[in-house]
């Protein structure tokens, strides 16, 4: 079924993949109205009636089901007859609209805001622009003076209202003061009577050398406070307008070192190009430095970092200078904490380019750190995948790195040592004491990307073991880093952790679901498409199979490189039970990756649906090293509830003389 949205900030809509769908009547877009308005709680038939009618006609109630069937028929219109409806369900003693949390703008909004207020000046004020753009007029627009919309119309309103001026507020912070004056004097166009966004304009006039019209604003507003409401301006705004009447230099703009800072680096790549030959080698053991701070920098830049390296290694490769080879291959050392490649054929031929040149190095110790560099970089990029090589460079690099004086290879060493440390399920203990040394040794030297690492690794072993106070502590930890040092990619795991926190700890269902869709919307622009591509499908999945409900799976969802495992979920709910079991026994063993569990769970799921007692027997093979953990959870992003309960339900299907007695449903909270 393809999405459905909604809009309730401005005129009522509701589309599908961009279209607008015909709602029919008034009456109509108020019913669905009212329904968004209730966030997916049940409203009752009567009281309906009441808010769509001042009188009700003497069939209100057959009136009011012909509306519903009107609507049903506009947002399902692929929906068989008979069958249930998904979005505007009956429920009990009247109807609700099951919307998904990220389907109505409204929603969307607060969530965008909420996020906000937790986020550093920069990102926060690109958020609230983004969401203050979900306004396409008042909230509710054509129904905010009814009964039923009138507080919800209000507190959306006043919600709009703050994060302008909480927007505005950042922009002067940080130095644009510029870009808040057409806002703010758009949004008092508008509401005169905010005192707030009075101050914030005043301010940001000044603060762009407009002192006179700074001073005309605080005027401006004096006479408004004074003559409309009959009382004086706040204390703030006293306080501002003998600020400026002073020149006080606390209102002066705050200092600007990005833009320090942009100078200084165009003199100095200025200075480089004139000193270092074009043609010189040096250039590519540079550009692979930039490379590395790129690639820590957001999403653009960990893209453009991916695209320039594999660059930089076939250039290196080309000068056939097998130590600069192995120099420009192991001096990008970017702590990686996810366990599938972003671009596996990319991986492929970095991975390729590292053994040849470690084929073409001498075999001494000058060359040692070298060829430490070279296995910990095939270790960390040919992760993912099942072969021999990758352990074993993992483990030389290690013992290569354990035996010389260089705190920086052996931080290196262990990345590749927890990168193949997914070979099984339930080694979660295994990457904790690696994630535990990476702390110690980065805090120790001041390797700060590392100790970065180090406690995502932390956060995410933990809570496989359930330990969420001490995943807690490091989620908190890594987030402060991320903040001092510049490393945003760092909120896309704790935004996902924070989500799988709630769906493990019993939050309820909708409220696990709603933190999951919001830890997606960060993946948006990550540049981390082997993170991206199916994940929040397989984290609602999870979700389902633990809290006992059906395994409703969309097949035209984008699944990515988990659409094995869903596609037989789709072919039972469609009654193909044959094609289902052919596509259960073509499954081969999960990747070698921290989702490995999650997928022999929803591979046992399938099995104890179908009762097919081989793949019942493989899965609990697979997940037995598991046990006492949370299958999936070592990923740091979803879990699929506890191994022992997959394991009790295998046994149970099994029975005790190792048959099967038939289907059986799938372990999960009632």
């Amino acid at each position: 079924m393809e999405a459905v949205t909604f809009g309730v900030l401005g005129p009522v809509t509701a589309e599908r993949d961009g279209a607008a769908l015909d709602l029919r009547g008034p009456r109509h877009r108020a019913l669905l109205a009212r329904l968004v308005l209730a966030r997916r709680r049940v409203v009752p038939v009567a009281r309906l009636v009441e808010d769509l009618w001042d009188v009700p006609p003497a069939r209100a109630v057959g009136t009011l089901r012909t509306f519903v069937g009107d609507l049903r028929r506009a947002l399902e219109p692929e929906r068989p007859r008979r069958a249930p409806a998904r979005l505007l369900v009956t429920d009990g003693p009247g109807y609700a609209l099951r919307a998904a949390p990220d389907a109505v703008d409204a929603w969307r909004f607060e969530e965008a805001v909420a996020l906000a207020g937790r986020l550093p000046a920069d990102p926060a004020s690109a958020r609230l622009a983004a969401a203050l753009g979900e306004w396409r007029g008042p909230a509710y627009a054509e129904f905010g003076g009814e009964r039923w919309a009138r507080g919800e119309h209000a507190r959306l309103t006043e919600l709009r209202l703050h994060a302008v001026e909480r927007r505005a507020d950042l922009l002067v912070g940080l130095g644009r003061a510029g870009e808040a004056v057409p806002d703010l004097e758009a949004h008092l166009a508008g509401h005169p009577r905010r005192e707030e966004a009075w101050r914030l304009l005043a301010l940001a006039l000044y603060r762009t050398g407009r002192q006179a019209d700074a001073l005309a604003v605080l005027r401006r507003a004096r006479a408004l406070l004074t003559g409309e409401l009959g009382i004086d301006p706040g204390p703030r705004l006293r306080r501002l307008e003998a600020g400026i009447l002073a020149q006080d230099p606390s209102l002066d703009p705050p200092a600007e070192p990005a833009d320090a800072a942009a100078r200084l680096w165009s003199r100095t790549t200025e200075a480089y190009d004139r000193a270092v030959a074009a043609g010189a080698r040096v250039r590519l053991e540079s550009a692979v430095g930039l490379l590395r701070d790129l690639a820590v920098t957001g999403g653009g830049g960990l893209e453009a970092a991916r695209e320039h390296r594999t660059a930089a290694v076939a250039a290196a490769e080309e000068t056939g200078d097998a130590e600069l080879a192995a120099r420009v291959i192991g001096a990008y050392d970017v702590p990686a904490v996810w366990t599938r490649s972003d671009d596996p054929e990319a991986a492929l031929r970095i991975v390729t380019a590292a053994e040849h040149t470690l084929a073409a190095l001498p075999d001494d110790a000058g060359t040692a750190p070298a060829r430490c560099r070279l296995l910990a970089t095939v270790a960390v990029e040919s992760r993912g995948v099942r072969s021999a090589r990758g352990p074993e460079a993992a483990a030389e690099a290690e013992r290569i790195a354990r035996g010389l004086d260089d705190p920086a290879l052996l931080a290196f060493a262990l990345n590749g040592t927890f990168m193949q440390s997914c070979t099984t399920a339930g080694l979660a203990p295994r990457r904790d004491a690696v994630g535990a040394e990476l702390v110690a040794l980065a805090r120790r030297y001041g390797l700060h990307s590392h100790e970065v690492l180090g406690r995502l690794i932390r956060v995410q072993a933990r809570s496989a073991l359930g330990d969420f106070a001490a995943a807690d502590e490091h989620a908190d930890a890594v987030d402060r880093l991320a903040a001092r040092h510049e490393r945003p990619l760092v909120a896309v795991f704790t935004s996902w952790y924070r989500a799988l926190r709630q769906a493990a700890t019993g939050s309820p269902y909708d409220r696990a679901e709603a933190g999951y869709r919001a830890a997606a919307a960060r993946l948006d622009g990550a540049g981390m498409p082997g993170l991206e591509r199916g994940l929040l499908p397989l984290a609602l999945l999870g979700l389902r199979l633990a809290h006992g409900r059906p395994a409703a799976v969309d097949p035209r969802a984008d699944w990515g490189p988990y659409r094995p495992w869903a596609a037989p979920f789709a072919l039972l709910g469609e009654g193909r039970e044959a094609e289902a079991r052919s596509a259960l026994r073509a499954l081969t063993e999960p990747p070698p990756d921290l989702l490995h569990e999650a997928l022999c769970c929803a591979e046992a799921a399938l099995a104890l649906a179908l009762g097919d007692r081989t793949a019942l027997r493989r899965t609990y093979g697979r997940l037995l090293p598991a046990a006492g953990q949370l299958a999936g959870a070592g990923s740091g992003l979803l879990t699929f509830g506890p191994v022992d309960d997959w394991l009790a339900a295998i046994r149970r299907a099994l029975g005790p003389d190792g048959g099967c007695a038939g289907p059986r449903r799938v372990p999960g909270r009632a």
